[in-house]
């Protein structure tokens, strides 16, 4: 006798996360983590970023597209990321979630960790494991500093640290960092911080899913 087929749940019944490509591995490794076998991901571009009013449009498209491949159970992986709410009113017209908080920088953290650091931070640059994997391509060739260095003190003259937030414990992205600050003038600081909120949300998206 054959072995039985794995029988997989329908597409109504599994969990999409339609996220920010900026954090695709993060949810990757926090599906394998927890064990998330119905989780399916999508992402809209990482360069979105720099576009906030992008976002909501993209993503009013994206769950209407899900929708129609059958997917019911949707969960957002962006907090308001610079959209000023519209964000959210894209997904109050679709009747889905999202993360809580600002930006990535902050569910990172967790929300009441930033909360007691934000005052603090304000003049702060973040850095994360993803913007470290694509520093040059994030910041040095679109903004030109590999070939105008004297623009970094209009781009950054501001801000006073770099806060690398790191998911991971990666030498090479700890390098990448330093570097970084060094480059920009700032003083650095290192927060191990994990996956922090991207964890829970995603395993109460998927529990309610």
């Amino acid at each position: 006798m054959s072995a039985a087929r794995k029988v997989q749940p329908d597409q109504g019944e599994r969990l999409l996360v339609i996220a920010c490509g900026m954090i695709a591995r993060e949810v990757l490794a926090v599906k394998q983590q927890l064990g998330l076998d119905h989780l399916d991901l999508t992402c809209l571009p990482a360069e979105f970023h720099f576009y906030p009013d992008r976002i909501p449009p993209a993503m009013d498209k994206a769950i209407q597209k899900a929708k129609a491949e059958g997917y019911r159970h949707i969960f957002v992986g962006y907090a308001d990321c610079g959209t000023g709410g519209m964000l959210d009113r894209i997904c109050e017209k679709h009747g889905v979630e999202r993360m809580a908080g600002p930006h990535c920088f902050a569910f990172y953290q967790g929300m009441d960790a930033y909360a007691k650091l934000a005052d603090d931070d304000m003049m702060s640059f973040y850095m994360t494991d993803f913007l470290c994997r694509q520093f040059d391509a994030f910041f040095m060739k679109p903004l030109g500093l590999d070939r105008h260095p004297e623009l970094i003190k209009d781009y950054f003259g501001n801000y006073q640290k770099l806060v690398y937030i790191a998911q991971t414990d990666d030498p090479e992205l700890d390098r990448v960092a330093e570097k970084a600050a060094a480059l920009l003038g700032l003083a650095y600081e290192r927060r191990s911080t994990g996956y922090g909120d991207l964890t829970t949300e995603l395993a109460e998206a998927a529990a309610r899913g």
